[in-house]
């Protein structure tokens, strides 16, 4: 945002992207390479214009532009679409309130898990190569997701199309990196982000209108014919792959660390049915600890981790991707209660949902439009705690309102503090630290961003649980009282973390 997702921080100079690049040399020897050679995830490093001839650009560049957009667009929008459709495929499906919760974070969890390997495995076997295939899985995934009979298929469907998203989004970025130079860079690269942060938005009306019309598996059939014109487009231009790098894969660290999130996900949904206190909860959550640290120990161990594990205990970063968790967990979870609450309990349909969602689009860009100004004057501190204030008031606006124009309100101003919330995750975690430092950083906010917003989502649920079972309010004001309460213990943690002054992103570094 994304997820959100994420604006420019500073139109002018930067964007934020739902991107993944990376901080490599960018094939034509103009990037800044990491020291320790493990900037291979996401995230560029800036260009070194001076002296330094590039090569041909592309007669074809900003068409090409368009189309990658386009692919990260939709990879974007299904993030949110879903949510309004939610209603729709529960009933036609007759699915349960935890299968529901999975259908939105089945993507989410394989788009983060496995984003720093879709990174590593564009540097090893060319971004053109990756980001074909990852939209030939995304479009294919979402073909049989619309087709989808069963809980079985959805949410397998929504797991590949993870994967698809995981290998296209890094590779998309590094190939606008490598096309583009100079101030067409950061003009390209602003498109991008702007682009990512409208698509959050448009997901969740865009589902309204497909549900209300043809039906909710257009909410996935609408990718397929646009995954096809783009298979057919792409390949006559996208240049061509440099040199592949070092081909050392860490598939054990991108296993363990999804694995270890899938089963953090499923401990805090069993958590809605079994209870916190039962073996059905406990022992999953148990498991996803021990698969972290399994995950450290391995990226301790391996000749080339998917993450330098050391970029966490600088301080900078530590707390941007704490800011994102928190973020993502907020607006996801805000999204996924408003929805089913506006349908299930408020009894509208899923167009008019979807309309009144347009107010909260609107929120979102109005906070991305004070988040750059108002870290340019008052630093990420204070933004990144009033924010999460304003955000938790939102939540509790939530909390004690029984109607629809209550609700509406509630997910506006959740939705206008926490846009300056990303803004102010990026701009810690990459604006404090050394350029070489940039791209591993970047690929680190990125992937707590995707598991910010599936944590939140399984959370709220549990929290919901009965009254998204019964279509009764019950459990709605908990479940939003939790998102008050975390906003405002984030808000007094964002002011320890974050560092004073004024943070100053590397060039060409583009994120969440």
């Amino acid at each position: 945002m994304a997820h959100a997702t994420h604006p420019a921080a500073d139109a002018g100079r930067h964007g934020h992207g739902h991107g993944h690049g990376h901080g490599h040399k960018d094939g034509h020897g103009h990037g800044q390479e990491h020291k320790d050679g493990r900037g291979h995830g996401h995230g560029h490093g800036h260009d070194q214009e001076h002296g330094h001839d590039h090569p041909p650009a592309h007669p074809k560049r900003w068409l090409l532009l368009t189309l990658l957009c386009l692919s990260q667009f939709m990879l974007i929008v299904d993030v949110t679409v879903i949510n309004v459709a939610l209603p729709s495929i529960g009933a036609d499906l007759e699915l349960s309130r935890a299968t529901l919760t999975w259908a939105v974070t089945a993507y989410t969890l394989c788009f983060g898990g496995l984003m720093l390997l879709g990174g590593r495995l564009a540097d090893a076997f060319g971004a053109r190569r990756l980001l074909l295939t990852g939209l030939v899985v995304f479009t294919l995934a979402s073909l049989a997701t619309g087709l989808a009979e069963s809980a079985g298929v959805l949410i397998g469907g929504r797991l590949a199309q993870g994967v698809g998203a995981a290998l296209l989004s890094p590779a998309a970025l590094a190939t606008i990196t490598r096309t583009f130079h100079g101030p067409e860079r950061n003009k390209a690269l602003g498109i991008w982000a702007m682009l990512g942060g409208i698509g959050f938005a448009v997901g969740a009306m865009l589902g309204g209108v497909l549900t209300a019309g043809p039906g909710w598996s257009w909410v996935f059939f609408i990718n397929v014919p646009v995954g096809a014109a783009l298979l057919a487009a792409l390949p006559r231009l996208l240049p061509a792959t440099p040199a592949p790098g070092d081909r050392r894969i860490d598939l054990p660290g991108a296993v363990l660390v999804t694995t270890a999130t899938g089963s953090l996900i499923y401990g805090l949904i069993k958590a809605g049915d079994a209870g916190w206190a039962s073996a059905a909860t406990l022992l999953p959550l148990a498991a996803a600890v021990l698969l972290y640290t399994a995950f450290a120990l391995v990226e301790r161990r391996t000749a080339s981790p998917l993450m330098d594990l050391r970029i966490l205990a600088k301080r900078p970063v530590a707390a941007g991707s704490f800011l994102m968790l928190v973020a993502t967990g907020l607006l996801l979870g805000f999204v996924f209660l408003g929805s089913l609450y506006l349908q299930d309990v408020r009894g509208l349909s899923a167009l008019s949902t979807g309309a009144l969602l347009l107010p909260v689009a609107v929120a979102t860009a109005v906070g991305a439009h004070l988040a750059a100004h108002l870290i340019a004057h008052a630093g990420t501190r204070l933004v990144a705690a009033a924010g999460l204030l304003v955000s938790g008031t939102g939540s509790v606006v939530l909390a004690v309102s029984d109607s629809t124009a209550g609700t509406v309100a509630g997910l506006a101003v959740g939705a206008v503090g926490i846009i300056p919330v990303f803004v102010s995750a990026t701009t810690t975690a990459l604006g404090f630290i050394s350029h070489d430092e940039a791209g591993i950083a970047s690929g680190v906010v990125n992937t707590f961003h995707e598991v910010g917003g599936t944590v939140g989502v399984a959370t709220v649920s549990t929290v919901a649980a009965a009254g998204i079972a019964a279509h009764t309010s019950a459990g709605f004001p908990g479940a939003y009282t939790a998102l008050a309460v975390a906003a405002a213990v984030a808000a007094v943690v964002a002011l320890v973390v974050i560092p004073k002054g004024k943070p100053e992103m590397p060039a060409g570094v583009h994120v969440h």
